[in-house]
């Protein structure tokens, strides 16, 4: 038996009083005070005794041990105890529990946090069972028993530390199911002995998300001698050997011509899964969310129809009319493309211990007990696009003659639908996730490990289809991480 003395150290009990000095008579209540009292020192300006003694039992708290102070807990302390050990190793049979109902149960602080003595000084952690709740890390999704913080040094020994299970990542949200805007309906062009000169119609605009617009070709002209070309419905394609779009001719020799139709907008498509292990930090650990999809292309509008001409093979315009020809109709304008859906979430990690940058930490006939990784959320669908409208007619000749009547716009695109999201990354079950970290398992050291979360389907996929999945996560007792990414400018 080792029974521990006053001096040596602050002494804790789940019957104890905050208000008490933490001596073995008149422990306090809470770890963290007594961790508190440990660090700076009890009343009456007594130096820091940088270890506290805790009785074996239940403590619903989160504690932070700055670097340099020890917790052993584990203590014989009821019925008269003398807050020994019970023979050589009797901590892990009479523990100190630390299980919060949130956030991660024990962190130890670094060099960058502040330290109480020199920069080499080691906590040492014997005697307890750390338990994480499921999915009580601070994105409420992880399950994480403990963290060493930048610059943390660390013995955990004859202890145990165990880690729930982590939650699935959340749907990634649906883009509305009602179509995007509509195009706009094309406008008729002027009747043949109407004007001096008729204008051709014009223009008709959708206007979209984000400023995108979608144009009818306006129409063209009509004049005495030969009718304007329409213009063109916009946007053009980078590529249009099939001519989707274009305004068409006016008269001149021959008859003017309709404006072809616009082309319609590119899908989105199905974007990629979430890929990767994610990132350690201060926080424990972050997955990476599924791609969202991508926005459908705006139908083209189409294009405006060719003007006519008054004179010709052909009866002119009574003399006291005005003498133009009949001007084109323009373009109806394409509809908007659809929004994408949003990536699915990523599932939540188990992990026992995460050992931050610079830290050192070894374990000591210390048992790692995990749980499982959730699944990756669902990615989210499309919208689908909007619909084109029908280009107008061109005006007519002049009535009870053989003039020419001028020619219609095309029909607007129908717009591209939204992209199907990706689905999120799967969690992972680690014993220790460390990044540029010493870690240590020493004898009698071990890890039990849970299964893998999957990973999210992308939005509308089949059961079967696997295109736009996000990863599955790991399952292993040791996990390097790569250095995080650094952060984007703002």
């Amino acid at each position: 038996m080792a029974p521990a003395l006053d001096e040596c150290g602050v002494f804790v009990s789940e019957q104890g009083d905050d208000n008490s000095p933490g001596i073995k008579g008149a422990p306090v209540k809470t770890l963290q005070h007594a961790i508190g009292l440990a660090a700076h020192g009890r009343r009456h300006g007594e130096a820091a005794t940088r270890r506290v003694y805790a009785c074996g039992g239940a403590f619903e708290e989160a504690i932070t041990l700055p670097q340099g102070v020890d917790l052993w807990g584990g203590r014989l302390c009821d019925d008269g105890g003398d807050w020994s050990y019970e023979g050589e190793f009797g901590g892990p049979n009479h523990p100190t529990i630390i299980a919060p109902p949130d956030g991660i149960p024990v962190r130890v602080l670094g060099a960058e946090d502040g330290v109480l003595v020199a920069d080499d000084a080691t906590s040492v952690i014997a005697g307890v069972r750390a338990v994480a709740a499921d999915a009580s890390a601070p994105d409420s999704k992880s399950s994480i028993a403990m963290i060493l913080s930048t610059g943390a040094r660390a013995i955990v020994q004859d202890s145990v530390i165990v880690a729930g299970n982590g939650r699935d990542g959340e749907p990634g949200e649906d883009a509305h199911s009602e179509p995007a805007n509509y195009g706009v309906q094309g406008n008729h062009g002027a009747d043949a002995c109407t004007e001096d000169f008729a204008a051709g119609a014009l223009s008709a605009v959708a206007v979209c998300d984000e400023g995108i617009e979608s144009t009818g070709g306006a129409g063209g002209y009509g004049d005495i001698e030969s009718g304007g070309d329409g213009d063109s419905g916009q946007p053009m394609p980078a590529e249009n050997p099939e001519g989707h779009g274009l305004g068409g001719t006016g008269a001149g020799n021959a008859r003017c011509s309709d404006g072809a139709n616009g082309m319609v907008g590119l899908d989105g498509g199905r974007a990629a899964g979430a890929v990767g292990m994610g990132q350690l930090s201060t926080d424990g650990w972050s997955g990476v969310r599924g791609e969202h999809g991508k926005r459908g292309g705006v139908g083209q509008g189409g294009g405006g129809g060719g003007g006519s001409k008054s004179r010709g093979p052909m009866t002119a315009c009574p003399a006291n009319r005005p003498q133009a020809g009949a001007a084109g109709g323009s373009g109806g304008s394409g509809g908007c493309g659809g929004q994408g859906g949003k990536g699915g979430g990523y599932g939540g990690s188990s992990i026992g211990i995460v050992v931050l940058q610079g830290s050192a930490l070894t374990l000591e006939a210390t048992r790692v007990a995990l749980g499982n990784g959730g699944n990756g959320g669902v990615g989210g669908t499309g919208q689908p696009g909007g619909v084109g409208r029908n280009g107008a007619s061109g005006g007519e000749g002049l009535t009870g003659t053989e003039m020419w009547s001028a020619c219609h716009g095309g029909r607007g695109g129908d717009g591209g639908r939204g992209g199907d999201a990706g689905g999120g990354l799967g969690g992972s079950s680690y014993g220790v996730a460390a990044h540029s970290a010493y870690v240590a398992f020493g004898p009698d050291s071990s890890v039990e490990l849970g299964g893998p979360g999957e990973g999210g389907p992308a939005g509308n996929a089949a059961p079967d289809d696997d295109v736009g999945k996000g990863q599955a996560g790991d399952s292993m007792p040791y996990r390097q991480f790569d250095a995080p990414d650094p952060a984007p400018p703002r």
